[in-house]
């Protein structure tokens, strides 16, 4: 009976710690795609060329491009992200592979204009090494009523 029991807690134990563990590596996939939200309005390129995997792909309202082009339009500010305000997140991790979705409103110059857009994005994310690298981002214009699923 004892054996039994002593075997239910650790097993108990390791589920928790699996948990704890998915919970984390959930909570860094959240801190970088916000962090990268911050970099982009920073401007800051060379931390996005370090996130952005060499075959990653945008997909925006106007368009699809690749780490190149992206990275040109951040830094001439053709496409300045002043402010990214993350309402809601969600987060699938499968194997080495990721996927966020955040609801967001989005505060941007887009060639001299200021706009504000309700947006869904939907960043994938691959583990390489012990490092997260975003392959594709993409935006969905939504309502601001729209929820993500959790």
């Amino acid at each position: 009976m004892k054996s039994t029991i002593l075997t239910f807690v650790f097993a108990l134990v390791f589920v928790q710690m699996g948990i704890a563990q998915q919970s984390s590596e959930e909570q860094n996939l959240i801190k970088l795609s916000k962090d990268k939200w911050q970099w982009m309005a920073d401007k800051d390129v060379d931390k996005l060329a370090n996130l952005f995997d060499d075959k990653s792909k945008f997909l925006h309202m106007s368009g699809t491009w690749k780490k190149a082009e992206e990275l040109e339009i951040i830094k001439t500010g053709s496409i300045w992200y002043k402010e990214a305000k993350v309402h809601d997140t969600a987060v699938e991790v499968s194997g080495n592979t990721a996927i966020v979705w955040s609801r967001i409103t989005l505060v941007a110059n887009v060639r001299g204009n200021d706009v504000t857009t309700e947006f869904t994005v939907t960043e994938v994310f691959q583990k390489q090494d012990k490092d997260w690298k975003l392959l594709a981002l993409s935006f969905s214009s939504v309502r601001d009523t729209h929820q993500i699923k959790h």
